[in-house]
């Protein structure tokens, strides 16, 4: 019958699951629980250049806010 193919189908199912999920983890896992920023566009990497260079320590991601920039 049509229903003798789940097992199969979950099985590989899983298969095809199992390294997205693990990659994410892996990755929240090393870069401090925060998403990588990626840059796909010009403007995205300005801001984050941007980021960067009001930060004063040359790290995109410790933004410093509006209310202590100089």
């Amino acid at each position: 019958m049509w229903f003798e193919i789940l097992p199969g189908l979950g099985i590989m199912s899983l298969c095809l699951v199992i390294p997205v999920v693990a990659t994410a983890y892996i990755h929240g896992f090393t870069n401090g629980g925060k998403e990588k920023k990626i840059a796909h566009f010009p403007y995205q990497w300005s801001l984050m250049e941007r980021d960067r260079h009001v930060s004063r320590v040359n790290c995109y991601y410790k933004s410093k806010g509006l209310k202590n920039i100089d």
